[in-house]
């Protein structure tokens, strides 16, 4: 499924291709495997990240065939992380649709996963580009090391911002930042200008993720595609929670702290007052707004062309968006 905007109608003919080269790459000798990655990559997501790919790309007039497969490599470690992320929360709807966990069991949803990382990886040696390589062998060393840092916190209202912070980075704003700067060395970008398109992919993931975690508590679970709270009910400390008890009054903080060490959906009324109570909405808002900001501002590198403005409007839309 190719998602619409007016984002990706600039690059229609790239992503039409990179469609195109997902379903090539999904091919597999056991039909389960296939079923479940045309699943979850088919399942209406918004191919941000290939997306990135592409935008920088073409911001650089890069016309090398080889953005094509960098671009599904990079859906397919997000993809995998997707299979790998629902498995450990025990999610059982994402995007509006039941999680592969909930319609295949964890352990083919786990291999899948595995496979989509392998295939990935496939693609990167057969680019070529070493440095490329090795962004990415750290990357999803990075991610895996966020993931399992998100599961040690599970339950621990002691978060403190700080290390909040470096797990966001660590588990969604790092593929994004292999997207923007894998793209700038594809396209010959200098070293200055690299630097900045990994800092703009940064910045706009984690303004991105905090999107995310706003969306918990004042979203709609329409919209989304999953039920709100769902931070809540696994005993996350996010953004809004941290915010809450560092401002709000001894009560309220340990009204948080019991809902976070008991996870559930007991105290959600209770806990979305306060978070709404303290403006911790509105402060993690504004921070994920100047992330944004800072994202854009990474793009002065860049000459001037509708690629650019593309780039920009979506750090706009990274903080502006319902789901």
């Amino acid at each position: 499924m190719q998602p619409k905007s007016a984002i990706h109608d600039i690059v229609a003919d790239d992503f039409s291709a990179l469609n195109q080269n997902i379903l090539e790459q999904l091919h597999s000798r056991v039909p389960l495997v296939e079923k479940i990655a045309e699943y979850i990559v088919d399942s209406g997501g918004k191919r941000l990240r290939p997306l990135l790919v592409l935008l920088v790309c073409r911001a650089f007039d890069c016309q090398k065939a080889e953005r094509i497969p960098l671009s599904a490599l990079v859906e397919f470690i997000h993809t995998a992380t997707l299979l790998h992320d629902d498995v450990v929360d025990e999610s059982d709807m994402r995007r509006g649709r039941d999680t592969a966990n909930n319609k295949w069991g964890n352990a083919p949803s786990v291999l899948v996963g595995d496979f989509l990382y392998t295939r990935a990886f496939e693609l990167m040696v057969n680019i070529g580009d070493m440095k490329i390589l090795k962004i990415y062998a750290n990357a999803t060393n990075v991610i895996a090391e966020g993931e399992v840092l998100q599961l040690t916190n599970i339950r621990n209202p002691k978060i403190t911002e700080e290390q909040y912070m470096t797990v966001i980075k660590a588990k969604t704003a790092m593929l994004f930042e292999a997207a923007t700067q894998s793209a700038a060395i594809l396209s010959g970008a200098t070293a200055e200008q690299e630097q900045a398109l990994a800092d703009y992919g940064n910045y706009l993931g984690l303004a991105f993720q905090m999107q995310d975690d706003l969306l918990d508590y004042n979203g709609d679970a329409v919209t989304m595609g999953k039920n709100v709270g769902d931070d809540l009910a696994e005993g996350k400390a996010t953004l809004p929670l941290i915010r809450a008890m560092a401002v709000g009054t001894e009560d309220e903080a340990k009204l948080i702290r019991s809902a976070i060490r008991k996870g559930g959906l007991e105290y959600l009324n209770d806990v979305l007052a306060i978070v709404q109570r303290t403006g911790a909405l509105e402060y993690t808002e504004q921070k994920a707004l100047e992330f944004a900001n800072q994202a854009k501002a990474s793009l002065a590198c860049l000459p001037e062309s509708i690629y650019r403005e593309r780039l920009a409007h979506l750090a706009d839309l990274a903080v502006q968006r319902k789901n």
